[in-house]
């Protein structure tokens, strides 16, 4: 089969470059000139562990090809994704006019017979309407599938070619028979395809989001009341997730969670309640508490160092909204460097991998230093953001003998309390009393 995939983004690249690894021929298609000439040039536009190699591999070897040539792929494909951006309008929808604008380019330039598959992440009923798009300008038969991706950024690989499970919803046996075939060797080992209509598929990938997000958020709605009664949200969680029925997944306390997926998500599932006359409570507080977190290791800095950080040099670990992603979409970073600069600090961040992203991101007076114990020099106090694997064992001694104030604000909880202590450190976690 000759796969067409359109948009070059996060969703878009990983899949075509995994569907070329199974062996299927596959055209990338963007409207980026300058995306498209890097791509073809084996340089990877996002960080994501394992992909440029693959991508390589399978440029080199002529089954993966990037194009700005969309009515030729599209005309020579059997199988058209759609993988295009579907951000957060202000008022918490998802802006589908990416995928409409495709829908119509489809409809005008397929030949034959055609699967349509909806990558991008979209609320319900979108199918329905690209199904009514694309029968506007084609008399060729086709179907529209949805087919929601379960990819977490840093484990993008691993997630497209391990599936927990796979997600069709159609109308056509025919077009189930495609997708079938096109994933069949992904779950030889038990894990599911489930068949479904296109409703149920759109609303679960919004229900599996909003679940993981509503997850995060209670055990940080928890941390705070930990605080308050004298307990350790780490011994919460480890007594919690042992529990079969919960788990030990998406338990961790922290500074809040970022990204491209949970924060647009769980607003555009309570906007779709809102459209279908329903408020969806639950879903409208994750979002809530998630904002609040996010303001969680400012205000420890304010109880503790004053509300004016005039003076005060502050050290930020990690900028990303998550480890193994360049991704600061959302990032709690993000909130709590302006609210420090608001507040007079001067701020020394580093990231291992988010710092091109930073500089284009975030205001100029914030200092990007060259590794994470440069930034900890002269700092009044240290606050770990992002959980990377670098972070966690750095030379505590020197960072003592760095720092003008040995504060750590640990907003992960990587450290042990008792150990900082022992070293001389100030320490403060998120839920730990």
């Amino acid at each position: 089969m000759n796969l067409c995939v359109i948009g070059t983004g996060y969703v878009g690249l990983v899949v075509g470059t995994c569907m070329a690894d199974l062996g299927f021929e596959v055209h990338c298609v963007d409207n980026d000139p300058a995306k498209i000439n890097a791509l073809l040039e084996g340089r990877v536009p996002i960080y994501e562990p394992g992909l440029e190699p693959i991508l390589r591999r399978n440029t080199r070897e002529g089954r993966l090809h990037f194009t700005l040539d969309a009515p030729g792929s599209i005309a020579a494909a059997n199988v058209v994704y759609i993988a295009v951006g579907t951000p957060g309008l202000e008022d918490g929808h998802a802006d589908l006019s990416g995928v409409e604008a495709v829908a119509e380019l489809i409809g005008r330039n397929m030949s034959q017979r055609t699967v349509v598959v909806i990558k991008s992440t979209v609320p319900v009923g979108t199918a329905d309407r690209v199904r009514e798009l694309v029968g506007r300008h084609t008399t060729h038969e086709f179907d529209v599938v949805s087919n929601p991706e379960f990819l977490k950024e840093g484990a993008a690989i691993e997630d497209f070619t391990h599936p927990d499970r796979i997600v069709i919803g159609c109308r056509s046996p025919w077009a189930r028979e495609v997708m079938g075939t096109l994933y069949e060797s992904l779950v030889r080992t038990g894990r599911p395809i489930l068949m479904m209509d296109n409703r149920s598929a759109e609303l679960t990938k919004y229900a599996s989001n909003a679940m993981l997000a509503t997850k995060i958020s209670f055990m940080n709605e928890l941390s705070r009341l930990c605080e308050r009664v004298g307990a350790d949200i780490e011994m919460v969680r480890k007594g919690t997730g042992s529990d079969s029925r919960i788990g030990p997944r998406f338990l961790f306390a922290g500074a809040g969670y970022g990204g491209s997926c949970f924060p647009k998500d769980v607003r555009a599932l309570v906007q779709t309640g809102k459209a279908y006359g329903l408020d969806l409570k639950i879903a409208d507080m994750v979002e809530t508490v998630n904002f609040e977190q996010k303001h969680v290791l400012a205000e420890k800095v304010f109880a503790t160092l004053g509300p004016d950080l005039s003076g005060k040099r502050i050290a930020i670990w990690g900028l990303a909204f998550k480890p193994e992603t360049d991704d600061m979409r959302e990032a709690p970073a993000l909130v709590l460097i302006d609210r420090l600069l608001a507040a007079g600090a001067t701020v020394a961040a580093y990231d291992p991998e988010a710092m091109e992203v930073a500089r284009k991101m975030m205001p100029a007076s914030v200092q990007l230093s060259e590794s994470p114990l440069d930034a900890a020099d002269g700092a009044d106090a240290l606050l770990l953001v992002t959980e990377w694997n670098e972070f966690k064992n750095p030379d505590f001694d020197d960072l003592k003998r760095r720092m003008r104030g040995p504060r750590i604000f640990d907003g992960r909880n990587i450290y042990d309390p008792q150990r900082l202590r022992d070293l001389g450190f100030e320490y403060q976690g998120i839920g730990r009393a």
